[in-house]
């Protein structure tokens, strides 16, 4: 009696093992045949709201002709997405190619130009070496017939090799201050302020190759008594650079053109720079802005300005030659004004090459900028070059409206000392022999400043 129940409960393990068996079996066929139906449909019963167990729907021949269908539509989606990716990359590839190729020539370009600009400075030097250097022969060879004897390069810093076809001084910058025989004073208040006098001077051009010389030519009688109070000059401070021209106010672009010649000749420098003797200089922050721009061809900068025309006789600017400009009251193009600028050595060897038929307006920053708005020049407005001076400005123009709120002194206190500074009114510091030592100690660097630049 006993053993009946386990009999009984034998049979029904087994038989519910094989029931089982046989329905894994034929879920198992169902589930291969029609997977993707499965589970399309279990998704969505997933995500229906009533949460509610779905039935899945029974196989009609509707089904079995669609599912091929859309099976071969998913596989040709998916093979064009890849063959389009590839497409779509090398593109991308491609244009990335063209703008490096395209980097490339204009930095050969850049890299030519240059080259052929130093090929042609190099044949002019060959070919013609008194003539392109002429200029600052003249008052050499008559100063040295009336002493009866050649002087040596400490005598006479980078004019004597002039002509002889020496080898060009390396150097980083010059520094050429325009100055004229009546500026004698202006060129003391400059000395002992701002610009290294003796050995000192002699020290920073050999050390920091910063070449400072006072510009200046001679006199409507040569050998007069100017030129011979500036000899003297000359044999106490030795810090001129003399040119053949006649110095007159009306002469200031022929002068500028010449400087820019001569210097070239002589130095073999990244940047040349004109100031005028009125213009404090901060020489630190000059040649670290200059080092900004070391490897930059035909580099132009300074304060840039747009002022207007002035057709009107017998006005200070006066321009005869108003009538290229247009209609009366325009303005000149964009141009550096002419209290302080810079150019590279590149711009320097165009105007040396080019000087005979360079035109010369009345105002030699109008001239200086019409001879370069032609050509591919990188202008660079840098307003810490025309900073004011305190205690205050006179009342300006639009164009430099925005230099009267660079007060030197205040700027020197926030840490942001300027490169130059000088009083718009005036184009110059207003007294400057009288004010030049209060502007140095108020906006000046420090004298160690130049001394601790890296170049």
């Amino acid at each position: 009696m006993k053993g009946k129940p386990i009999i009984s409960s034998g049979k029904a393990i087994i038989l519910l093992c094989m029931g089982s068996f046989v329905a894994g079996a034929l879920l198992t066929s169902w589930s291969g045949s029609g997977g993707s139906s499965h589970k399309s449909y279990s998704s969505a019963a997933k995500d229906n709201h009533h949460n509610h167990r779905q039935l899945v729907p029974p196989r009609t021949p509707h089904n079995f002709s669609t599912e091929p269908n859309q099976a071969k539509h998913d596989c040709e989606h998916k093979r064009k997405l890849a063959e389009e990716r590839p497409a779509a990359a090398a593109i991308g590839d491609i244009m990335d190619e063209v703008e490096r190729t395209h980097q490339a020539i204009k930095s050969l370009e850049t890299t030519m130009s240059s080259l052929e600009m130093e090929l042609a400075v190099a044949r002019t030097r060959q070919q013609e070496p008194a003539a392109a250097r002429g200029q600052v022969t003249h008052n050499v060879n008559a100063r040295n017939s009336s002493n009866s004897k050649i002087n040596d390069s400490s005598t006479m810093p980078g004019v004597v090799g002039v002509g002889l076809g020496l080898e060009l001084q390396k150097a980083f910058v010059v520094i050429g201050i325009n100055t004229a025989f009546s500026s004698r004073k202006r060129r003391e208040s400059v000395r002992e302020t701002w610009m290294p006098k003796g050995e000192k001077l002699k020290a920073l051009e050999k050390e920091k190759g910063i070449v400072i010389r006072f510009v200046i030519g001679h006199s409507a009688t040569p050998g007069g008594v100017l030129d011979k109070a500036l000899d003297a000059e000359q044999d106490k401070h030795n810090d001129f650079l003399r040119l053949n021209h006649v110095e007159g106010y009306h002469q200031l672009s022929t002068k500028t053109r010449l400087y820019f010649s001569a210097a070239a000749s002589i130095w073999d420098a990244h940047f040349y720079v004109k100031v005028d003797d009125d213009v404090h200089l901060n020489l630190g922050m000059l040649v670290t802005t200059l080092a900004k721009y070391r490897s930059t061809p035909r580099l132009y900068i300074g304060c840039m300005k747009s002022g207007p025309v002035l057709s009107q006789k017998g006005v200070k600017y006066h321009e005869p030659e108003h009538w290229k400009f247009g209609e009366e009251g325009n303005k000149y193009f964009r141009h550096a004004t002419g209290q302080l600028y810079a150019i590279s050595k590149d711009l320097a060897a165009y105007i040396s090459l080019n000087s005979p038929i360079l035109h010369r307006y009345a105002n030699e920053d109008v001239s200086l900028g019409a001879w370069l708005i032609g050509l591919e020049v990188q202008h660079v407005d840098e307003r810490s070059m025309c900073c004011g001076t305190p205690p205050g400005l006179a009342s300006l123009d639009d164009d430099r409206s925005l230099c009267a709120f660079l007060n030197c002194e205040w700027k020197a206190e926030a840490g942001n000392v300027c490169v130059a500074s000088f009083d718009w009114s005036c184009s110059g510091i207003c007294k400057s022999v009288e004010r030049m030592k209060q502007v140095h100690t108020s906006c000046g660097e420090g004298e160690a400043a130049v001394w601790n630049v890296d170049l």
